[in-house]
């Protein structure tokens, strides 16, 4: 014979179910864009510690160089400016990490 599982209900959750089903017009939408605010800063950090982009705009940057696109001071200024965005890059994520 096979055993039933039974769940025993607090009332305590009844209560939670019932506030959040009485709230959720309310409630809900606001939920639904808090939600989306923290996906959208996810991803945005996400691309804003991006080692891979700032690598690649450097080897853009040295390609572009070499074709005689761009000047040397004109390289030199804007690959100092990439290399600081990539130490700042590391810098956070190290500070990420000890958090």
């Amino acid at each position: 014979m096979a055993r039933t599982k039974v769940k025993v209900v607090k009332e305590e959750d009844i209560m939670d179910f019932i506030f959040d089903l009485l709230t959720a017009p309310v409630l809900g939408p606001i939920r639904g864009v808090y939600w989306l605010a923290e996906k959208i800063a996810e991803v945005a950090e996400g691309e804003l510690l991006d080692e891979d982009r700032v690598r690649g705009e450097l080897l853009e940057l040295q390609t572009r160089y070499d074709l005689g696109e761009v000047s040397e001071e004109e390289y030199e200024k804007q690959e100092n400016t990439l290399v600081e965005r990539l130490n700042a890059i590391r810098e956070a994520k190290a500070e990420r990490g000890r958090q």
